[in-house]
């Protein structure tokens, strides 16, 4: 869709828009909405619903978890087209959604502040504003108080922009249609990176479990997790060719604020490497105390507690010194029968996490240990097969990885246009009165939205590039 601006603008008196269309009028909130104090007096409503990432849904009013009341009598009713705001715990939480748009009567907690639209007004419009200036971040320069909180009574001053009646209506209605088929391009992609990731799991198991000569013979063999084997691979037993070394349970008043970084469970990334932004420190001289627990680079470190548990890491860490916590195994082949990078991604496969997963011990939190791994079997292949399996696995699980990250910056570029196209639509910068919604009844179709992406990405390249010279 080609942008289309308006013909004429005018300056805004908003702190956060330089001009608007010249035909737009600005009005204090309060001018277009009241704050919502209907009740839940006598129960007479049990359509529990929550505010969770700027969206509203429903809860289940008789297993309610959480920060439950008393009584839901407290609560306030809430209507079709009512726009709940969350503005407790301003300072503290800058990424929850803090904007809702109520699509159905229910009720809501009273710490929220819901507001009632006029009649005169399409509330679906004043949603997406009070949306963009959620995103931009607005609110969090109002407020006050400990935890910079903002009520009704302080925010209905502030200024919002009011297009026609009718420009209203086709503002939300355009933002409506294009924002579902951005979401649904979304969730395609994310479909595709489940799938991939699916063929990433498939693939390591294959190359650990039938080597790199799929013609080989193999023999039947009696497991619960395995039935063949190709030829000259053996099963041993996991304690014979591996070492697994715990960490030390640091608490509280061993940290510090400085010194040597400890690796808790946190610091296993989910994409494989070890993220220590935020890691905590002990003092300098632990690493004296506590050489046992240093980690090495390229050590093989796994989850072994909480919901994480069997997530693997390798410690590319470049000579840093770290401390290894409790709840992190590390993974050491104890004889030259054992590669340290096959046993890495042998650990990573489906035949050792499902063998994981069924001695895993469900006392309070999930939990596996040095007793556990002695019953769980290792496929033990000759060392030269070995480093074949571990090249053919690099190789393959790289390409699906670059395709997975090229998949998940379109996804990421797609979220930025989302937020772009309602901040334009809302603020006046592009004019969509003659955009006509197409019949849904039409195939959906993707090059439309891929070629706007694609501009929008040029636009920010161009841009970057113009900030650089300056």
């Amino acid at each position: 869709m080609a942008k289309k601006k308006y013909t004429s603008y005018k300056p805004s008196k908003t702190l956060w828009q330089e001009e608007i269309p010249s035909h737009w009028q600005e009005t204090d909130l309060r001018m277009i909405f009241t704050e919502n104090k209907v009740k839940n007096t006598g129960l007479v409503e049990r359509n529990l619903l929550s505010l969770s990432y700027g969206k509203l849904k429903r809860k289940d009013i008789d297993n309610a978890t959480g920060l439950v009341p008393e009584s839901f009598e407290g609560y306030q009713i809430i209507e079709e087209g009512y726009i709940i705001l969350r503005f407790t715990d301003l300072q503290n939480d800058k990424k929850s959604l803090r904007v809702g748009y109520c699509p159905e009567r229910g009720i809501i907690t009273n710490a929220y502040v819901g507001i009632v639209p006029n009649e005169d007004i399409h509330s679906k419009y004043f949603y997406y504003q009070l949306h963009f200036l959620d995103t931009i971040k607005y609110f969090y320069n109002l407020g006050g108080g400990v935890r910079q909180s903002l009520s009704y009574k302080e925010f209905k001053r502030e200024t919002l922009l009011v297009p026609e009646a009718e420009e209203q209506i086709k503002i939300a209605a355009f933002l409506d249609y294009k924002l579902a088929k951005i979401n649904r391009f979304i969730q395609k992609k994310k479909q595709l990176i489940k799938l991939l990731t699916e063929q990433k799991v498939a693939t390591i198991n294959q190359a650990i479990t039938k080597g790199t000569n799929l013609e080989s013979a193999t023999y039947g063999i009696e497991n619960l997790w395995i039935d063949e084997l190709p030829v000259g691979f053996n099963l041993e037993g996991f304690n014979k060719n591996v070492f697994l070394k715990h960490g030390f349970q640091f608490r509280e008043e061993h940290f510090s604020q400085e010194g040597i970084k400890v690796v808790k469970i946190t610091q296993l990334s989910p994409d494989g490497s070890l993220r220590l932004e935020n890691a905590s420190f002990v003092p300098e001289h632990y690493q004296y105390d506590f050489k046992n627990i240093i980690i090495e680079d390229n050590d093989v470190l796994m989850a072994l507690t909480g919901g994480t548990i069997g997530k693997i890491i390798r410690a590319n860490i470049n000579g840093e010194i770290l401390l290894q916590n409790y709840r992190v195994g590390n993974f050491y082949p104890i004889n030259d029968k054992l590669s340290k990078d096959f046993l890495y991604w042998q650990l990573k496969s489906e035949f050792i996490q499902a063998q994981m997963k069924f001695y895993v011990r469900e006392t309070g939190q999930p939990n596996i240990g040095k007793g556990d791994f002695r019953k769980i079997q290792l496929i033990i292949p000759p060392i030269d097969e070995q480093e074949k399996i571990v090249e053919i696995i690099v190789q393959e699980t790289d390409k699906i990885d670059t395709t997975i990250s090229k998949i998940e910056k379109e996804i990421a570029l797609t979220q930025e246009y989302k937020t772009a196209i309602i901040a334009e639509a809302v603020t006046g910068k592009i004019d969509i009165r003659d955009f006509k919604i197409p019949d849904s009844t039409e195939e959906e179709n993707y090059e439309e939205l891929e070629e706007e992406l694609s501009l929008a990405a040029e636009d920010e390249a161009e841009y970057q590039t113009e900030e650089i010279e300056e």
